[in-house]
């Protein structure tokens, strides 16, 4: 019997299946993947390297959304960081449940390393040094996955009940309905940052 015409197996048929996985489960194993295909685990070894690598194609899916604004070294940098943190966060909230798989291993995307460097890149711009660069950096990837997270929150993420103070109870009544509750958490957050970062 000779081979199919086309592949069974690639390693954008492979991300895909894994993304399917971990947006229904929140995560996937070897075995898992390899029963979706409908292959055997060792046919995967014949396109990726292993767990590690898959976890960062599914990255480099995510990261490819995120658009970076074009070179223009007289725009404000609080103004490019904020085009780029609303687009990371768009791209991340479609996927809520890969952010804590990525986590847990070192970036090393094409497309997540790009975003880096500008963002790097407009920091330095703006005066900040190499050390304060780096905190900069990890305070907006917090800020950012943590928002993308908040995105895939029930519409009420906090139930009022007796033991809630009335103060606490206020807050939560003024989001009560409110569609955009993350989306105006986020901008409130970003403009704090940005104003902070100032």
């Amino acid at each position: 019997m000779g081979r199919p015409p086309t592949p069974l197996l690639s390693t954008d048929r492979i991300a895909s299946a894994a993304m399917e996985l971990v947006v229904a489960t929140g995560g996937f194993t070897m075995p898992d993947l390899a029963r979706k295909l409908q292959v055997s685990p060792s046919s995967l070894y014949n396109h990726v390297t292993g767990r590690d690598q898959i976890v960062e194609l599914l990255r480099e899916r995510a990261m490819s959304e995120v658009q970076l604004p074009d070179d223009e070294p007289d725009r404000p940098w609080a103004d490019v960081v904020a085009d780029i943190l609303r687009s990371y966060r768009r791209s991340y909230a479609r996927y809520p449940r890969l952010i804590p798989l990525l986590t847990a291993y070192p970036v090393n995307s094409t497309h997540a390393i790009h975003m880096y460097n500008v963002l790097a890149a407009t920091l330095k711009r703006a005066g900040f040094g190499a050390a304060d660069m780096l905190r900069v950096i990890t305070l907006m990837d917090c800020f950012v996955l943590g928002s993308a997270l908040d995105v895939a929150a029930p519409e009420e993420p906090w139930q009022a009940g007796d033991e809630v103070g009335p103060e606490f109870a206020a807050a939560l009544a003024t989001g009560v309905g409110k569609a955009d509750r993350a989306d105006d958490a986020f901008e409130f957050g970003l403009a704090v940052l940005l104003r902070g970062l100032r």
